[in-house]
């Protein structure tokens, strides 16, 4: 037969309708103007953004409406303080029964609205700036580079801020009245104008706040100097894979790369050959695969997955995987433009899917975090649920299973001995709806409380922190702006200062961004991985076999890593 003018095994300008590689952002964007569902959008908008904006606006009306009825009441018959311990009996009742529900509500809203509003502009800002300046920058004085405009950034956002207050102002209102009771439609201009004077207030301060603490915090920089063995010393072999993005398709091609990258599975296939005669030769103590185990998290990618994995055994019995942005985040891998609604249970069924195979992975090894159960065992009681959601779907069912994946995490492998090497696995992707924001980061506080818990209970112990995002940019150039905003974990310089503690006794193990660096920030050394399928003409595919040592001090030490290429 003679080969089609088109041969579909090429592919074509349709299977790069999602990726950066092939279309810049300007031309995604575009299409998502054009094809966006806008009864989403406007249902979307109202329960993310209006009715939290309203009740917003209206808090300080409602408060000094309460006061005023209060002490009007009051004045006549001493009732105030039995009104004040009433409400104050309300709400610790409130607490009680759905404390941490609530918690894990206000801090998703929290992070939530710094991903809408505070992170993404002072984001451009930061790295626009370091953008411009770092071409005239001599590497010496980059890291004083990076503290300025951390700090310019900052204050450059929350001037923008302060412009957007000062012309809100006059439509603002802070004292209600019986009044308006009578009419409260008309409230509503009044509610919108506080809500957005109240969040441009906190994104001003935020900003501030954010660029100085960035400016202040310690600068990432080069590993200085890798470790020299000793005779004697304890050491341990693991092999950093991420980023596989394992394809449902025998000639498909990936979201972000497009024709760009290599089509089917193949590298995946030779990724695992190269990485079983690694092991062969010198045998692996783990083997850590940090998230984007598929592009898109579907079911036809998670069969490949197990299936390319499953053909060598003696690396299942060592994985620890974590989920990636790709495995529960993208809603659909063909259009950027594709939204879910906050109540949709397809989100939920993306992370039962990814739960089931890290339970499947090393469901036996790891604990999850609720209670300390194998993750395998704590998953069993739910299994009938999980497996209606996925035959079924269901909203209501949705919504139960919500806790289960929240309490899975951290995951924990602890150390063989007391003063072994632990793993702690995080969750590190934030609860998005949309496509085009699938790869924003966020590591909450009830994981990282988790987490050093856990490490606590070893003090003599050393960790491989292990998630999917990347905590901050790193001193590279960039190629393009849009390399640096939108990917790295929201709250990044915060979980930096949380580890503190793991100073010397750690290393942070992420993927993300295809990319190999190791360096280290505030004495904790961070280690990224490059993708083994993806972009392979960039030179950078094939992935790291890291060599970690215990010195005399206690501290865990990197070794000069093994780099592996994969060919094909």
């Amino acid at each position: 037969m003679a080969r089609p003018i088109l041969d579909p095994r090429d592919g074509d300008i349709e299977d790069d309708a999602s990726s950066p590689k092939r279309r810049s952002l300007l031309a995604l964007a575009g299409s998502l103007l054009a094809e966006i569902s806008l009864p989403k959008l406007l249902a979307t908008w109202v329960l993310l953004l209006g009715l939290p904006g309203l009740l917003l606006g209206a808090a300080p009306l409602a408060v000094t409406l309460w006061l005023h009825a209060t002490l009007s009441q009051a004045a006549r018959i001493a009732t105030l303080p039995v009104l004040g311990l009433g409400a104050l009996a309300l709400l610790a009742g409130l607490g009680w029964l759905g404390g941490r529900k609530l918690l894990r509500l206000v801090e998703s809203s929290f992070w939530s609205l710094n991903a809408l509003a505070v992170q993404p502009a002072y984001m451009i800002a930061r790295e626009g700036l370091r953008q411009a300046a770092e071409r005239f920058t001599p590497a010496a004085a980059r890291p004083a580079m990076r503290r300025a405009t951390a700090a310019l950034g900052g204050l450059l956002v929350g001037a923008l801020c302060a412009a957007v207050i000062a012309a809100v102002w006059p439509a603002t209102r802070w004292t209600g009245t019986l009044a308006d009771l009578a009419a409260p439609l008309a409230l509503v201009p009044t509610l919108l104008a506080n809500g957005t004077e109240l969040i441009f207030v906190y994104c001003a301060a935020a900003a501030i706040v954010w660029g100085a603490a960035d400016a202040a915090m310690d600068q990432p920089r080069d590993l200085p100097a890798f470790a020299l063995p000793e005779p004697g010393q304890r050491r341990w072999r693991v092999a950093h894979l991420s980023d596989l993005h394992t394809v449902g398709e025998r000639f498909g091609f990936r979201i972000e790369c497009g024709r760009d990258g290599p089509r089917g599975n193949e590298r995946l296939h030779a990724t695992f050959a190269r990485l079983a005669a690694v092991h062969a030769a010198d045998p692996l103590d783990a083997v850590l695969i940090s998230g984007d185990m598929t592009d898109a998290g579907r079911s036809a990618e998670w069969a490949e997955f197990f299936a390319a994995l499953g053909a060598h055994p003696e690396l299942a019995a060592l994985a620890i995987a974590l989920p990636g942005n790709h495995d529960v985040n993208v809603v659909d891998r063909a259009s950027p433009a594709r939204m879910e609604l906050p109540v949709s249970p397809m989100k939920r069924l993306r992370q039962m899917r990814t739960l089931s195979a890290l339970a499947a992975l090393h469901g036996a090894r790891l604990q999850a975090a609720n209670g300390g159960a194998p993750l395998d065992a704590a998953l069993r009681p739910h299994a009938s649920e999980i497996a209606a959601l996925a035959d079924e779907g269901g909203v209501r069912r949705a919504a139960r299973l919500g806790a289960l994946w929240a309490d899975a995490f951290p995951m924990i492998l602890p150390p063989a001995t007391p003063d072994g090497l632990g793993v702690l696995v995080l969750n590190s992707n934030a609860e998005t709806h949309f496509s085009f924001t699938n790869a924003l980061g966020l590591v909450s506080a009830e994981q990282t409380r988790a987490a050093l818990a856990a490490a606590a209970r070893y003090p003599q112990a050393c960790w491989i922190v292990a998630l999917h995002h990347h905590l901050m940019e790193y001193p590279q150039r960039a190629k393009a702006l849009s390399e640096r905003i939108g990917t790295a974990v929201i709250n990044g310089s915060w979980f930096v200062r949380q580890l503190r503690p793991l100073a010397g006794r750690a290393v942070i193990m992420h993927g993300h961004r295809h990319i190999d660096w190791i360096g280290e920030c505030a004495g904790l050394t961070i280690v990224s991985a490059p993708s083994p399928v993806m972009e392979p003409a960039a030179g950078r595919a094939g992935f790291y076999v890291h060599t970690f040592l215990r010195d005399a001090d206690g501290r865990l030490r990197l070794l000069q890593p093994q780099r592996v290429a994969v060919e094909g």
